[in-house]
């Protein structure tokens, strides 16, 4: 009798003639149209970031399973891709070591450290896009089309200016190197639904339920139905290069049909809710992790029963489908102590990192203050404390004469040879748009408004970081008024500031917190105020 040898391997049993290479290969190829356009938008620092993120991930996913013994997996261009979409999600400006910091972040912690490939648990470029974003805020937002810094359409649109549709659908904006056009990276979408790379349940549906949002938004808060509106935030801020190139990710996405539904929805929800309410114009790269890190528990719920499901469980003698229920509640006690140990391990680190930090960082936050005290006062040779000073009645004061503001901490008294100059006071405004902003407002002794100098301040770049400028700053010096105000048809007297183009929130905040600390100067006086 012939003997035949039988290959067993584990389920699933799928007979398809794709592999692993050939599908990111297709990624690759669905890429290239937002890949090229970002050369030609940005130039040759695009090019080079490309690049960079390429040989990085390459690298590092080389070395790590060298170190480790783990058979390569750079033939099946898995880091490329990885290395691919991190790079067009930053922003041209961004410096060539913070990609590699970025790609070693990605390929490490993100993916080999949780096994490699198949095992991370959320996408790997946007983990590493989330981790820049937070480390070096600054340089993430910063953003140049046409050799000027500018914000994106979407914080533009967030603050109240007007965006051009057209100029978003085509890619004639700034943003970062692989969001900006919108026909491109459809193009690249429908290219992989035709090969059939990727189901169009997850960005239909994640696209749908965000649009609806949109919509019921523009109806209650009074804007009506505003087309252009909602095509501006369909075109930017990422939708697109998220919704079919990385929410469908197959390792950190659902595999049911119902899990996909649940998902796209969960996406819609949450990018809704980061744009609109948020801080930031943008939400994808949020949205997306966070979903990531639902999938198993979407999956739970949404896995179809197979028949006679828990008989695995029951023992060899006796036992029942009840064996199953009784395993998930020992699973759910394990996960959950399991998470309080992590919890209060992590914890524990993070109070004693904080507890070694405190001093430095307070001797850091002293030496700012003192710098821009010497700032607004720059022929001061001491500074004192304000005896009898209580901020809390100062801000109390503020809120009854209806500023949005505080005085903060103690007032400080100017001096030079001993003479008198003037005071500095610290102000918070609570009306700016990225956040509360402070500063320091030296007043001198005839009530001269000696200057402004910003100790904490998160505004849109391009836009409302302008107000960190000398051009701007300048307009508050040497000049003894009231009140200022300020004016978007040109200044015809001193009290007028010219304000900042397309960041009228921001001009508000910050003359009104201006304007908070003259009048408190005039009633410390014993002025009318």
């Amino acid at each position: 009798m012939e003997e035949t040898t039988l290959s067993i391997s584990a389920s699933p049993h799928v007979r398809d003639r794709k592999t692993t290479s050939s599908l990111m290969l297709d990624v690759i190829i669905a890429l290239l149209p937002a890949s090229v356009f970002g050369v030609y938008n940005f130039g040759t620092k695009a090019f080079v970031l490309i690049l960079t993120c390429i040989a990085s991930c390459i690298f590092f996913e080389w070395g790590v399973e060298m170190l480790l013994h783990r058979n390569s997996t750079v033939k099946d261009f898995s880091a490329v891709v990885t290395g691919l979409l991190l790079a067009l999600n930053l922003s041209p400006e961004v410096p060539v070591w913070m990609a590699i910091l970025g790609s070693a972040f990605a390929i490490i912690i993100v993916k080999q450290l949780f096994g490699g490939l198949g095992q991370n648990f959320m996408n790997p470029a946007l983990g590493a896009r989330c981790f820049l974003l937070i480390s070096f805020a600054g340089k993430m937002t910063t953003f140049t089309y046409d050799g000027v810094t500018t914000a994106t359409p979407l914080a533009i649109l967030k603050s109240g200016g007007t965006v051009d549709v057209l100029d978003m659908f085509i890619g004639r904006i700034a943003g970062t190197i692989g969001e900006t056009s919108a026909i491109c990276l459809l193009i690249g979408g429908l290219y992989l639904i035709i090969r059939k790379v990727i189901s169009p349940i997850i960005p239909l549906v994640y696209i749908g339920t965000f649009s609806v949002f949109i919509f019921l938004y523009s109806l209650a808060s009074g804007m009506g139905f505003e087309p252009l509106y909602l095509a501006a935030h369909l075109c930017g801020g990422g939708l697109m290069l998220g919704a079919f190139f990385m929410a469908t990710d197959y390792v950190t996405s659902p595999i049911t049909k119902k899990g996909k539904v649940v998902f796209g929805i969960i996406l819609g929800l949450l990018t809704f809710l980061f744009r609109i309410y948020g801080g930031s114009a943008e939400g994808v790269s949020y949205a997306i992790i966070i979903s990531n890190l639902l999938v198993p528990l979407i999956e739970r719920f949404t896995q179809p029963k197979s028949f006679g499901k828990g008989a695995e469980l029951q023992k060899e003698e006796g036992g029942s489908a009840a064996d199953s229920k009784k395993m998930d509640k020992k699973s759910i006690v394990i996960a959950t102590v399991a998470i309080l140990v992590i919890t209060l391990v992590a914890g524990g680190v993070l109070a004693y990192v904080q507890q070694i930090t405190k001093k430095p960082i307070e001797q850091a936050e002293q030496q700012a203050k003192e710098d821009a005290y010497r700032e607004v006062f720059t022929d001061a040779d001491a500074f004192r404390t304000v005896d009898g000073f209580d901020s809390e009645t100062a801000s109390a004061w503020l809120s009854d004469k209806g500023y949005k503001a505080d005085i903060d901490e103690a007032v400080t008294a100017c001096d030079k040879d001993g003479n008198a100059l003037g005071y500095v006071f610290v102000i918070t405004s609570h009306e700016a748009y990225g956040g509360d902003l402070q500063l320091a407002l030296g007043v001198a002794e005839d009530g001269t408004t000696n200057g402004i100098s910003f100790l904490s301040l998160s505004e849109t770049a391009g836009l409302g970081m302008q107000a960190d400028t000398d051009e701007f700053k300048s307009q508050f010096s040497g000049k003894n008024v009231a009140q200022f105000k300020y004016t978007k048809s040109g200044v015809a007297s001193d009290e007028e500031i010219d304000a900042l183009s397309g960041a009228t929130i921001t001009t508000n905040a910050v003359t009104n917190a201006v304007n908070a600390g003259l009048s408190y100067a005039d009633y410390l006086k014993g002025g009318a105020n």
